[in-house]
């Protein structure tokens, strides 16, 4: 969207204030603090990594945040949609502790799926509480938990209902599970819990709560707010405080919430709903949920070892394999089971052989014979097929892109190599004796490889840059998100975030290569995996 020329503000950041911080620091032995500091500096590292552009990653434990939260949770209440209402809350018999929802694992009521949490079931995505589990256990010991009563503040969704309503009804093209699943959500309708019985979180900011060191707010309410907050943080940084109210007051800003199926729920009914309870603020324009990336038929799992860490595919396969098996095989409408074998297939059999032979032998060949992109001489009917495929290309995989068909995006940006690689093929310049239409061949076939790399970039930016260099390009081929150490802007303990000067966009275009321009023998742009 920025190469397109769009203002784009990109944000997002580490959530953690869930319980599962708290169960794996009280296995390590250390606090949750020093457990989120961790898994945000590693989550930030891995995310940079893979070339992530975010203007602010952040975190959702800054003092930023934690007043904006309590900013919604008071003016929500003040409004009415915040009531107390008594629900049961689960406790450890033999320790007597206050057990939050997702401490607690069951079968879920609706799937029958074990291992549904005390929240939500992963398997069927429906909200949960606690004492409606079959056989629940505590994720601690094993043991069944005893409930009892506990007070709590409650999202009066019921009051909402129309309202949330009437705007789903005017989200027409969004994706079809999407749209079907938000839309089922109003079937059951029910005041949510916004605090839970749990020390680690934001505290509650009214009397006779904030003081109450077992009370705080529900992670799924201040963790959806991060988006906001990341804006807020984002202006306050750029020198312009008030500069967010641009993107979340003016109603021609657009917003899209990027996510797996199971947070559906979260982003298209608890936050549009705390946004309309609040007032003022936009509703997404679109929530994109792709459905599970699974492994061995599984949902990716820390907590039952079934899963694959960032960081090692980085190590060992490197980013831009990764981003186009996620693009181009990826969960986008239905579940997709990740082999390492189709990994290794789609790196070596597409992006290798199709894209990495045709800069290859592109840039080898014009290397060989000239030296220099030549000058093209007069153009015959293939010459003109292959560049205005080149051309049109632009607008068909921009519009897959802004419509968040990344399937089909990066589909029709590799089918424009693949015409590429075959138009070589049949015009075969290393048998052509007449030297002008040799470098005619080798003209047209530069400026469709710098078409594609244009086309590819957003899915492969590292490679890009090689790519841009291949054909003799100097300097960036686009600007790169970058690892910055920052102080906590309202004095608490300072933490790494992502962000970025984006100002150097490669426009969304075909731009015309430039005959004379030196073209270095060329190194293989990627590896084929064994």
């Amino acid at each position: 969207m920025r190469m397109a020329g769009h203002d784009v503000l990109m944000v997002s950041g580490t959530d953690e204030h869930g319980t599962p911080i708290v169960v794996q620091a009280e296995r390590e032995g250390v606090s949750p603090k020093e457990l989120a500091d961790r898994y945000n500096r590693m989550i930030v590292e891995d995310l940079q990594g893979l070339g992530l552009s975010y203007d602010l990653f952040t975190r959702t434990t800054t003092r930023n945040h934690y007043a904006v939260a309590q900013d919604l949770f008071r003016t929500i209440h003040r409004n009415g949609y915040l009531v107390t209402k008594t629900a049961m809350g689960a406790i450890s018999p033999s320790t007597g502790r206050t057990l939050p929802d997702r401490y607690i694992e069951g079968t879920c009521p609706i799937c029958g799926y074990d291992g549904a949490r005390g929240d939500q079931c992963d398997n069927c995505g429906n909200q949960l509480d606690a004492i409606e589990l079959r056989n629940p256990r505590s994720r601690i010991n094993g043991e069944a938990p005893v409930f009892v009563e506990t007070e709590h503040f409650f999202l009066d969704l019921p009051a909402l209902a129309d309202a949330l309503g009437s705007w789903l009804q005017t989200r027409t093209d969004w994706r079809p599970n999407v749209l079907k699943f938000a839309a089922n959500l109003l079937d059951d309708v029910r005041p949510r819990a916004m605090t839970r019985d749990i020390d680690w979180g934001i505290p509650v900011p009214l009397p006779g709560w904030e003081d109450n060191p077992n009370k705080r707010l529900y992670v799924w309410f201040d963790a959806v707010i991060g988006y906001l907050s990341a804006s807020i943080e984002w202006a306050r940084r750029s020198g312009d405080p008030d500069a967010w109210k641009a993107w979340w007051c003016d109603p021609a800003a657009e917003s899209y919430y990027f996510m797996g199926k199971d947070n559906i729920t979260f982003h298209a009914q608890i936050w549009p709903a705390e946004l309309l309870a609040y007032g003022g603020l936009n509703l997404p324009t679109e929530v994109v949920s792709s459905e599970y990336l699974t492994v061995d038929g599984q949902k990716f799992s820390s907590s039952r070892a079934l899963v694959i860490y960032v960081r090692d595919v980085l190590e060992q396969y490197g980013p831009d394999a990764l981003r186009y098996f996620v693009s181009v095989a990826g969960p986008e409408t239905q579940d997709t089971d990740f082999t390492w074998a189709e990994f290794v297939r789609r790196n070596n059999d597409e992006l290798v052989s199709t894209w990495g032979n045709l800069v290859n032998r592109t840039a080898s060949m014009i290397a060989r014979n000239f030296g220099a992109i030549p000058a093209a001489g007069p153009l015959g009917d293939a010459d003109h097929q292959l560049l205005a495929a080149g051309r049109s290309a632009f607008a068909t995989v921009g519009d897959h892109i802004q419509h968040h068909r990344l399937k089909q995006a990066i589909g029709a940006a590799m089918r424009t190599a693949s015409q590429a690689n075959q138009y070589l093929s049949q015009q075969a310049p290393w048998k052509e004796s007449d030297l002008e239409r040799r470098a005619t061949i080798l003209h047209v076939a530069a400026q469709v490889v710098a078409d594609s790399n244009r086309l590819l970039a957003p899915f492969l930016p590292h490679s890009a840059q090689q790519v841009h260099e291949a054909l003799g390009g100097t300097g960036s081929f686009g600007d790169r998100p970058e690892i910055r150490e920052v102080a906590d802007l309202d004095g608490g303990p300072g933490y790494p975030v992502i962000t970025g000067d984006y100002s150097l966009r490669t426009t969304w275009a075909s731009r015309p290569v430039v005959p004379g321009t030196r073209v270095p023998d060329p190194a293989p742009i990627f590896a084929k995996f064994v």
